[in-house]
């Protein structure tokens, strides 16, 4: 599809006069100019985002937005005709109207007694969806059965900008989601990720015979049996604490123990075995962990910062203004993220030596 076919087909969507939307779809960005990374050459988003997640997070969307179309949107548009043109009926549009939904749409939350439920519906509220987001922000959105309230949570003086939340997002999840991230150190939910199977390639480099790799293969195993961790799981790391404590202090402590207590521990199905208050995942305690803890830990967050590009001294000279300011947007909002990540890393890594 040519560039002025598909700016044809954004034009009949957003300013077709019969409908009663029209004025709400005048407010949206063009649809060609969204600057989420799915929309970006596969080759900058692979250079500028390596090791944060966002491109692997990427490609599932790709394929989940490609299947459902040809299984699901196309089909559905070829049996109403008198509903969809011909010249509506693109993979490329349809990308850019999930990807907008995806950054403008609401989602009410379940109650407490209903987390067994599906997730509620996106909802797509005119005038709410106009406020920009920040950590720090000064409203958000409250719900009730009849209508949505954007409450603020402080004093906001005349003239100033009203920011909303859309969650506690780490920088990765801002630009995968919305095409931007904030910048260091405002985003004070920023977290990054220890793939768990990286914390058991750290675990097998300290194995040196063939039955210490098949015990620690086994721990692993019981492991996934006590759902702690699997192949694709991540443990979420943020600058007072990790988010996914029970998970890694789990599995720190499973890979750790000796191999009588590994059994023990193993018979009783992981029972039996109360948390310590010296075995806690604040950033404060960290150092007072057990020294194997540590190097594991330690070890872990090195082989984590062996998978980006760049080291943190070639971050922080890009943050200098006089060469921040010569960047590309992109280049802007990808160094955030990748500071941002290698901070909290670093960070532990000064905690853990």
């Amino acid at each position: 599809m040519g560039e002025e076919e598909a700016g044809s087909q954004r034009r009949s969507l957003m300013w077709a006069p019969a409908s009663p939307w029209s004025p709400y779809f005048a407010l949206w960005p063009e649809l060609g100019r969204l600057e989420h990374p799915m929309f970006w050459p596969e080759e900058e988003r692979r250079r500028l985002l390596q090791g944060t997640g966002v491109p692997e997070a990427v490609e599932k969307d790709l394929a989940n937005i490609r299947s459902e179309y040809y299984s699901i949107v196309l089909p559905f548009m070829e049996a109403h005709p008198d509903l969809f043109s011909p010249r509506v009926r693109s993979l490329e549009l349809y990308r850019q109207l999930v990807a907008l939904v995806m950054a403008y749409s609401f989602q009410e939350p379940l109650e407490e007694e209903e987390d067994e439920k599906e997730p509620n519906s996106p909802l797509m509220v005119p005038a709410a969806d106009i406020l920009n987001h920040l950590a720090n922000h000064n409203a958000n959105l409250e719900y009730s059965p009849n209508c949505l309230r954007m409450v603020a949570t402080q004093l906001i003086p005349k003239g100033h900008e009203i920011f909303n939340t859309y969650g506690q997002m780490a920088n990765w999840q801002l630009i995968h989601m919305y095409g931007f991230a904030e910048p260091y150190p405002d985003n004070t939910d920023d977290t990054a990720d220890i793939q768990m199977v990286t914390v058991r390639e750290a675990a097998l480099q300290g194995t040196k015979v063939e039955a210490e790799r098949l015990l620690l293969y086994e721990r692993w195993d019981f492991l996934c049996k006590l759902e702690m961790v699997g192949e694709e799981g991540a443990f979420v790391i943020g600058r007072e604490e990790v988010l996914t404590e029970e998970e890694l202090t789990t599995t720190l402590k499973v890979l750790c123990m000796p191999a009588e207590e590994f059994r023990e521990f193993k018979d009783q199905d992981g029972w039996g075995d109360n948390k310590r208050e010296e075995d806690s995942l604040t950033i404060t305690n960290i150092p007072k962990l057990k020294a194997s803890w540590r190097q594991l830990l330690r070890d872990s967050v090195l082989l984590t910062l062996q998978t980006y590009a760049t080291d943190l001294k070639s971050e922080q000279d890009l943050l200098s203004n006089e060469v921040y300011t010569r960047l590309s947007w992109r280049e802007q909002q990808a160094l955030q993220v990748r500071y941002g990540q290698k901070m909290i890393l670093h960070q532990l890594l000064e905690l853990t030596s």
